[in-house]
């Protein structure tokens, strides 16, 4: 069975390595949207629970080109439905078209959703189809005339980890999230502080990281209710998961982290209760201009307001100011910063090591880490 990881732009390649690091087959990073993957409904099912930076698990059931409407009725017919969809099955259609012939995702949606009713009366014999059973939400995806037609194996996306439920003001995709602990340098015997911390978000990522935690642990995911899958075989690999975690979090967790706004702090609080790391993490309120932490060193993650964002550039300058005078005060100390600020170099007082661009959202942002401070003389 062919799979696709969806990811957002920047993401691609820590999925594929992910895929390959839990036995995927024949894994292919794509130029754009995540990784490609061979394998069964086990397979997925380890994908949905552990990918840190995914977006969803997609079931590639037909791959056609397709320059009229018609092309696409009979690519979608020729897809034996019946194999996968029971005959009460809801098939709701989500269309997305991309510098194609056919731009109207409305109309692919009608004509998908024909093409398959077609194929499934002639299977089943019937006329009408209640669609009151499970879910098999269907994506399709047409770029450069190229037709993917896909089954969402994951439901609600992968970033909805089951542990946030306020945003904040500015908030950040715990798969961002993640991505920038794992692009960081950092490892869990280190020491990692968030010196913005707001609700919380980077820190557990770090902390699911550090624990061996499946992020996916305990949300469930719409491929469960699937009449063709092995549930019995799903509940085993969950289980799995769960004794990672139980022996992973006998280990020292060396994560902390602060915020101005003691309400972005109360917040994160209560989403490391619901993530079950209470006392496990200590968050303060306190001024970044304030932070100073004696013992070895460690690194610092950070994702600032920034002036596009918050619409507030004197004040994205003044916290890049401060973040530099935080790591010159930190020698020895790693610090990433995340902000679209283009000035951010400037103001922070040297040039970063290493660069990465990403998306917060609509949001073109750099990641930029500043390596091991020297000693000021």
């Amino acid at each position: 069975m062919k799979w696709i990881a969806s990811a957002a732009f920047g993401l691609e390649g820590m999925t594929g390595k992910d895929l390959k690091r839990l036995g995927a087959e024949n894994v292919r990073v794509m130029d754009v949207g995540g990784a490609c993957f061979e394998g069964g409904f086990e397979t997925a099912f380890r994908a949905n629970l552990w990918l840190r930076t995914a977006d969803r698990i997609l079931l590639v059931m037909g791959q056609f080109p397709a320059k009229s409407y018609e092309d696409l009725f009979q690519g979608v017919r020729a897809i034996p439905w019946e194999e996968i969809l029971p005959r009460d099955a809801r098939f709701p259609i989500r269309a997305k078209c991309v510098r194609s012939q056919l731009m109207s995702p409305s109309d692919v949606q009608k004509i998908v959703k024909k093409a398959m009713v077609e194929r499934l009366k002639d299977a089943y014999h019937e006329e009408w189809f209640s669609e009151s059973g499970a879910l098999f939400q269907v994506d399709a995806s047409i770029r450069n005339d190229l037709v993917t037609i896909c089954l969402d194996a994951s439901g609600e996306p992968l970033s909805k980890r089951g542990y946030r439920t306020w945003n904040g003001e500015a908030p950040l995709r715990e798969t961002l999230a993640a991505a920038l602990v794992l692009k960081s340098g950092w490892h869990p015997w280190q020491r990692l502080y968030d010196p913005c911390c707001g609700t919380g978000t980077i820190l557990i990522e770090g902390a699911f990281i550090a624990l061996n935690r499946a992020p996916g642990l305990t949300r469930s995911f719409v491929m469960e209710t699937w009449p063709c899958v092995n549930t019995t075989a799903l509940a085993e690999i969950r289980r799995e998961a769960q004794a990672k975690y139980n022996e992973g979090a006998q280990r020292a967790l060396r994560v902390a982290g602060s915020d101005i706004d003691p309400e972005a702090v109360e917040l994160a609080r209560r989403h490391l209760r619901q993530a079950g790391l209470s006392g496990r993490i200590e968050i303060s309120v306190k001024d970044m201009r304030d932070v100073q932490l004696p013992g070895e060193p460690g690194v610092f993650i950070a994702n600032p307001p920034y002036g596009e964002r918050l619409d507030n550039v004197r004040s994205a300058h003044a916290v890049a100011r401060a973040l530099g005078a935080l790591q010159a005060r930190h020698p020895g100390w790693t610090l990433c910063a995340f902000s679209a600020d283009m000035g951010f170099e400037r103001e922070y007082g040297r040039r970063a090591t290493r660069r990465q661009r990403y998306y917060n959202g609509r949001i073109e942002c750099e990641y930029r880490i500043f390596e091991q401070a020297r000693c000021k003389e």
